[in-house]
């Protein structure tokens, strides 16, 4: 079976970071016969190539200084902050549609996959009445909170995104509610994803002891959405009988503001921003950590977590996580079971789960354990690769 996946971004070379779960999706497909080609935009003049054995088709849209949409960041924060940006999206939607005619004819495929289809519908639209297949168009929650927040105007947009779809699929409960609350009636199937970091075989562990440093870690993009500001304030409010360290992996345009939050409230030496690490690096910050914390908020744009990836993978090294319960985090933490819930924007509510943890250890085990058997059950590689086969096969067949 031949799929093409539409995507805003993906890859440029081995080294990138972008997406890495949907990276891991195309190669548990491939291992089960499901051939995955990418189509995507340019970025500054970069045209087809390979990365670790998918072919990811690339079409152009206007010279290459200017083809710089969709990689670094998201076309909607790139047009707030120049509005210029705004002159290059026709360019993209037309590069796209006219770039779609000479990859359908090179292959065949089978079915079309659509990852944002705000605004990549169009292109879903175009290519699945060309290559005469099933289209799937696959949502994220991000997508439909700008739209719903400050572009309602494209509310009819996503309405006809439903209609032109021969499955529509949301990550989480919380996504598929917002794209019901928009095209009311639509029948929206769940398939959530995994965690691109493979999980420990044995997880030893971590030392009793009140002289030892307690590790708080969170890894995820600095933007505000994170949260990750309240989780530095609630550090500080920690009053406990040993030394507590945060670690903060990750980059992205908050890093900078937070970085000035860690020196006026002087939590240098409590506080360590590590920035993108290597995998090798993240395995020992989760393994070596003794709460994993995910502070995520309803920023000022009404953008949250569509799922939170980051917790699947902190609870796959058996470790217990606090997170507020917003989004499709809900998804994962299930409040004394799987993990502690706070509510968001709440710095002394936060602090008190932390601490919860970190003075508890029967609690933290327990937490620990019984998240590592939730996500092991639901979250699994092998379970969610099934699924997509059983919806890409229902839909292949059902089109004849």
């Amino acid at each position: 079976m031949n799929v093409l996946y539409i995507v805003t971004s993906y890859k440029r070379g081995p080294a990138d970071v972008i997406n890495p779960w949907m990276v891991e999706t195309i190669a548990q497909l491939r291992r089960r016969g499901v051939n995955v080609d990418v189509y995507t935009s340019a970025w500054h003049g970069q045209g087809d190539h390979e990365v670790e054995g998918t072919p990811v088709r690339r079409f152009r849209y206007l010279p290459r200084k200017l083809e710089m949409l969709s990689h670094d960041r998201t076309i909607p924060d790139q047009i707030k902050a120049n509005k210029l940006v705004l002159l290059l999206v026709p360019f993209y939607i037309l590069g796209g549609i006219f770039g779609l005619r000479r990859v359908l004819k090179a292959k065949k495929y089978d079915l079309i996959h659509v990852h944002w289809p705000f605004p990549l519908a169009i292109f879903g639209y175009f290519a699945a009445r060309w290559a005469k297949a099933p289209l799937i168009n696959q949502f994220y929650g991000v997508e439909l909170m700008w739209v719903m927040n400050r572009m309602r105007a494209f509310i009819p947009f996503l309405r006809w995104t439903a209609r032109i779809s021969d499955l529509v699929v949301a990550i989480s409960t919380h996504t598929r509610d917002l794209m019901q609350e928009v095209a009311p009636g639509a029948e929206v199937e769940i398939v959530p994803y995994g965690s691109p970091v493979p999980p420990p075989r044995e997880v030893e562990p971590l030392p009793e002891g009140s002289e030892r440093t307690r590790r708080v870690l969170f890894v995820g993009r600095l933007v505000e959405r994170k949260g990750v500001a309240y989780l530095i304030r609630a550090i500080r409010e920690l009053d406990l009988p040993f030394p507590v360290a945060l670690d903060i992996v990750g980059g992205g345009p908050e890093q900078e503001r937070l970085g000035a939050l860690v020196d006026a409230l002087s939590m240098r030496e409590r506080v360590n921003m590590l920035g993108r690490v290597s995998d090798e690096r993240l395995a020992r910050c989760y393994r070596d950590c003794d709460c994993f914390v995910l502070p995520a908020i309803i920023d000022s744009r009404g953008d949250t977590e569509g799922l939170g990836v980051v917790l699947i993978e902190a609870l796959s090294y058996r470790k217990p996580v606090v997170a507020s319960g917003v989004g499709g985090i809900v998804d994962i933490l299930k409040d004394g079971r799987t993990g502690l819930a706070v509510p968001e924007k709440d710095t002394q509510a936060l602090a008190g789960a932390i601490s919860r943890v970190l003075t508890d250890r029967e609690l933290a085990l327990r937490l620990g354990e019984q998240g590592y058997d939730y996500v092991t059950e639901y979250f699994d590689w092998d379970r969610l690769t099934a699924q997509w086969l059983n919806i890409y096969g229902r839909l292949v067949r059902s089109a004849g």
